[in-house]
């Protein structure tokens, strides 16, 4: 079957493991304090920056994110079509865990494959045993695998899309104690219609929610069991354009339940939406200032991990060696260079190294910061007829006074950061018509113009 075009970035189910204890968790993952994402990375070009390797990224609040190992892969499938998408990972009941993903490289949406890619790992830092399981014999694909424990079977229960003799997308179900083998599949959602990217969450005050991509939008159903076709559409649908891979996640600090989505009008953007209630099936957007998504990152999956296993994945595979800044006042766009002249755009942009910036030591003053470019870096952002350019350094005073700036409390938020420029003490760096500058700063728009979250 060749999907529907506006479905062609189901980055399946990758979605995610909520809270781990409504999986079925040990007792003492009630320990958890971050979270840990999967995802793999592709750009509007599909060009550089584009990875279907199984790419990891870390929090403390479940919001804002930092990519591990530079936002390269830390595993690539050796079989198969050599690729993957919609990474999804489980800690199991023994503690360690399992990674799922869909066997495609790219986005051949006819590509044929009945099997998924597995690895296992006991703290995400090695990864073994890797095969592809097999869940069917049909003609055609096992798309957004998720697994979560279902304690009445006493097994795990790997649920995916596929189109089965419907004609249509359904999400199925395989059972099974090793992810070795698996029992013949059965249907377990198909409410007669295409339906991709199920994501679970198991045992909410009684309730089992499956949340999926109906036409363009996410929509939940729900059951007091977990049986195949015991689930029931119940929840008002919610989009940004067009939308797939729902990933639930339950905040590990309040009762707040977050449902992240994965847009493709314009591709590769995250929106999060949240709920107090799972009941209600309602949602509300929030404001793109409260996350950010690792750069690149393609339908993602998260899941709760422990402080050690965060302090241990970041031991293993280290911060990012750049930041990206996001506007305040326009959290859509970032700081980025485009023919040398400093500006503020929306992400997602080719290139995207354009928006990764170095902050070394101020060139004119060690206790300020100077902007690097990591894609040119011989040049920093520096100030010129007031206006910020792409320079390279010529070693000079002046242009080390250009483009020394001190990092201060933000204007507008002091959660965030603004830039006092050197050698001009009475202005900051802000934004005019989306072009960089710096300018005095007294007005509450100016402020906001002038504020900045320093992140990845």
């Amino acid at each position: 079957m060749t999907p529907d075009p506006s479905r062609r970035l189901f980055l399946g189910a990758a979605a995610s493991v909520p809270l781990a204890l409504t999986l079925g968790a040990p007792a003492a993952h009630a320990a958890d304090s971050a979270y840990v994402m999967s995802y793999f990375t592709e750009t509007t070009s599909l060009g550089a920056g584009s990875d279907y390797g199984l790419h990891l990224a870390v929090s403390t609040d479940g919001l804002q994110w930092m990519p591990l190992n530079q936002n390269n892969p830390v595993v690539t499938p050796t079989e198969g079509a050599l690729g993957l998408r919609d990474p999804f990972v489980l800690r199991k009941q023994d503690g360690t865990f399992v990674v799922l993903a869909t066997d495609l490289k790219g986005t051949d949406w006819s590509y044929v494959s009945q099997y998924v890619h597995v690895w296992n790992s006991t703290d995400l830092r090695t990864f073994t045993g890797y095969h592809r399981l097999k869940l069917h014999d049909m003609n055609t694909h096992c798309w957004a695998p998720e697994a979560f424990w279902d304690a009445g079977r006493g097994q795990y229960a790997l649920i995916y899309s596929a189109v089965n003799s419907s004609g249509h997308n359904v999400i199925m179900v395989n059972y099974t104690t090793d992810f070795v083998t698996a029992s013949a599949p059965q249907v377990f959602f198909d409410p007669g219609y295409d339906v991709i990217d199920g994501d679970m969450a198991v045992g909410v005050n009684g309730v089992n929610y499956l949340y999926f991509k109906k036409d363009q939008t996410l929509v939940g159903a729900r059951s007091t069991s977990l049986d195949p076709g015991s689930f029931t559409a119940f929840s008002t649908g919610v989009a940004h354009g067009g939308t797939e891979a729902p990933t639930l996640v339950k905040s590990l600090t309040s009762g707040t339940w977050w449902l992240w989505g994965d847009t493709y009008t314009p591709n590769g953007v995250f929106y999060v939406w949240q709920s107090a209630d799972l009941s209600a099936g309602t949602w509300t957007a929030l404001d793109q200032r409260t996350y950010t998504q690792p750069v690149n990152s393609k339908h993602c999956g998260i899941t709760t991990i422990t402080g050690t296993q965060y302090s241990n994945l970041l031991a293993k595979w280290g911060a990012p060696a750049w930041n990206r800044l996001k506007s305040y006042n326009f959290p859509d766009r970032y700081v980025r260079h485009a023919d040398y002249v400093g500006r503020i755009d929306a992400y997602p942009f080719d290139l995207y190294t354009d928006s990764q910036w170095k902050l070394v030591p101020g060139l004119a003053d060690g206790s300020g910061v100077s902007f690097q470019s990591v894609n040119y870096p011989t040049r920093y952002l520096r100030h010129y007829d007031y206006r910020l350019q792409l320079d390279v350094n010529d070693g000079t005073s002046t242009f080390a006074g250009d483009a020394t700036f001190y990092r201060t409390a933000g204007l507008a938020d002091p959660a965030w950061s603004s830039f006092r420029s050197y050698n001009n003490p009475t202005r900051y760096i802000r934004h005019s018509n989306y072009v960089l500058r710096i300018d005095p700063v007294s007005t509450a728009t100016e402020k906001q113009d002038a504020t900045f979250s320093v992140g990845y």
